[in-house]
């Protein structure tokens, strides 16, 4: 089959190509270098200018400033998944050809997306140029409605309730520190006599004066009964 080339919706028969005329645009949107790398081989041996992106959310961008006349999506995207970036594309106008590309574990939630976003084909990774090939006819027929416009609100409320980030507040004025004396005064210093301790007071003996007392005391009651 020879190669064909898709401008704006038409397709011609590609045997090298004319005086003045441009190759078409493929967007390639997927943050796997090795499948990157064999998407571009494959979509430029068949004539197309090549652009790739490897975020969701700037694939978006792309999409407005490149018009690509076709956009190879994954999924697994960074900031925003390949349904979302499509739907926006799609959101954004024109009749851009939409294909999804995905590994055999994900093949279900793409053809869901594919569904939604009015892509014309899905292919499985690793991509081969036979699979291309076959589904190259699926890529060059009629651009099918996108439902999942009409539910794009409903499908990532997050995507209106995200608020724009504040404007940054210019930094407020701070009043200017006095300046520091050339000489200060040296600090008054503050000498700190150590506490003495008192010695413990002995406790004084009475025991032997109280004996003396007893003793006596006995002896005169003694001599005064007759006892001596």
């Amino acid at each position: 089959m020879p190669n064909v080339r898709i401008l704006h919706g038409r397709s011609t028969h590609h045997g090298g190509m004319a005086e003045g005329e441009q190759a078409a645009t493929v967007l390639i949107v997927d943050a796997n270098p090795m499948n990157t790398l064999r998407l571009k081989e494959l979509f430029r041996a068949r004539g197309f200018a090549v652009e790739v992106c490897e975020d969701g959310d700037k694939a978006v961008d792309e999409y407005i400033r490149l018009d690509p006349e076709l956009v190879v999506l994954a999924l697994d995207l960074p900031s925003l998944d390949g349904h979302l970036a499509a739907l926006e594309m799609r959101e954004h106008g024109g009749d851009e050809r939409l294909v999804f590309v995905a590994p055999r574990s994900m093949m279900g939630l793409a053809r869901d997306a594919a569904h939604s976003a009015g892509a014309v084909a899905v292919l499985e990774k690793p991509v081969s140029r036979s699979a291309l090939e076959d589904a190259w006819a699926r890529i060059l027929g009629p651009v099918p409605e996108a439902p999942g416009l009409e539910d794009l609100d409903a499908l990532y409320p997050e995507r209106e309730s995200t608020a724009p980030p504040l404007p940054e507040l210019p930094p407020l004025p701070l009043p200017p520190l006095p300046a520091l004396p050339v000489n200060p005064a040296p600090l008054p210093v503050v000498v700190v006599e150590p506490a003495v301790a008192e010695a413990p007071t002995k406790r004084r003996r009475r025991w032997p004066l109280l004996l003396i007392v007893v003793v006596a005391g006995g002896a005169a009651y003694a001599v005064s009964s007759g006892m001596i």
